[in-house]
């Protein structure tokens, strides 16, 4: 990958100059001082051990986009405990003692560069890759996902329908993200990012469709985001007052494009102060790049304006963001203080440089992550 110091422009498109003042203005959010308001987001990359080990080339991918001037980077989703949380095979875990070892170097990197290292925490539920291959799955209800199982995670076939979970599976799944966030602590990083968004285990809790329960994590919304608001509460009772605990959400799945939440802005309410009662440092929503558009062009307040306004928590905003102009309008308008670049990031791990430089921005391919996720895949591509 390039680093900062190497702005390629082979098949990139040039774009108009712009001050961009939004994105590249300080901020000061959670405690840290930030020379930017640009994140990596958490994208899966399929590159750890068979036995969930990070290694020496995920340390060196991290470390790029720090150098690269990213303020904060946030990892892939990092499986919890050793029973049904991995999604996938080769996904990094923090559920041992020897995996947390394995990212100490991966969170030194990172800071040592200047940025801030955050590790998302995740649970699959029934949306696991791994279900055809012995690894039991558990969901709040025994609802088979829908669509197919995606071949560039190693999934292949239908989701097979996951075990509903008792209220012991409820307590077992709460303090396997507690002791991972200790872990991840431990490990070095600034805080954790609970994965409850895009359709895995969390957000099934918070999705009618998948959660067809009667207890109290069932029913309304302010059930349904219960567990969440649990694990959020707990990790910050068990981790120092300094360490950040974010939340991830979202309407649209990686199954369900089109999902969004029932109640509205009523329902999305409920969830931001849910989560903010609960000891969240930041809410991050994933897919709004689309909802700033929708929103402006109805004359209606984003989701993640709500956010800010209705929780005072910083906010995060991601999907689409890559584009600069977009990027830029969501914080010059007060949308978001935060945004959070994906696809944009993978080719341009240097993303802020390019912003700064006024340098091109190379396009995404799809053939990144072909045949697969992988750093290796997406280095190949970078270097033809």
């Amino acid at each position: 990958m390039p680093r900062n110091n190497t702005i390629e422009t082979s098949g990139a498109t040039p774009r108009a100059k712009s001050t961009m003042k939004g994105v590249q203005s300080p901020a000061s959010v959670m405690g840290r001082d930030l020379p930017n308001r640009s994140v990596v987001a958490p994208m899966s990359r399929v590159s750890a051990t068979e036995d969930g080990h990070a290694t020496a080339q995920m340390q060196r991918y991290y470390g790029d986009f720090a150098r690269g001037g990213f303020s904060i980077v946030i990892t892939e989703g990092t499986y919890t405990d050793g029973d049904a949380s991995q999604g996938y095979d080769r996904q990094p875990g923090i559920a041992t003692e020897s995996q947390l070892e394995a990212w100490r170097p991966v969170a030194q990197e990172i800071r040592e560069a200047g940025a801030v290292a955050i590790m998302q925490l995740m649970h699959a539920g029934a949306l696991s890759q791994r279900g055809l291959k012995g690894q039991r799955t558990i969901a709040p209800s025994r609802v088979q996902p829908l669509g197919a199982m995606m071949p560039e995670y190693g999934g292949d076939g239908l989701y097979r329908p996951p075990t509903a979970m008792t209220l012991g599976d409820i307590q077992y799944v709460r303090d396997g993200f507690v002791r991972a966030a200790q872990r991840a602590n431990m490990a070095g990083f600034d805080g954790v990012e609970i994965h409850a968004a895009n359709g895995y285990l969390l957000d099934q809790f918070n999705t009618t469709y998948t959660n067809r329960r009667s207890d109290q994590y069932g029913g309304g919304p302010e059930n349904r985001i219960r567990l969440t608001s649990e694990i959020v509460a707990a990790i910050r009772s068990g981790v120092p007052s300094e360490f950040i605990v974010g939340v991830r959400v979202s309407e649209a799945k990686v199954n369900d494009f089109e999902y969004r939440w029932p109640g509205g802005t009523d329902e999305a309410a409920t969830i931001f102060t849910a989560l903010a009662s609960a000891g969240a440092s930041y809410i991050h929503l994933a897919g709004e790049g689309r909802g700033f558009r929708d929103a402006l062009a109805a004359g209606t307040e984003p989701y993640t304006a709500l956010a800010r306004r209705l929780t005072g928590l910083p906010v995060i905003a991601n999907g689409g963001l890559g584009d600069p102009e977009l990027a830029n309008e969501s914080i010059r308008g007060g949308y978001a203080d935060l945004v959070a670049i994906g696809r944009a990031a993978l080719t341009n791990p240097d993303w802020p440089r390019r912003i700064e430089q006024d340098a091109p921005i190379l396009p995404f391919k799809p053939e990144m992550l072909s045949p697969s996720a992988t750093i290796e895949n997406s280095a190949r591509w970078l270097e033809s």
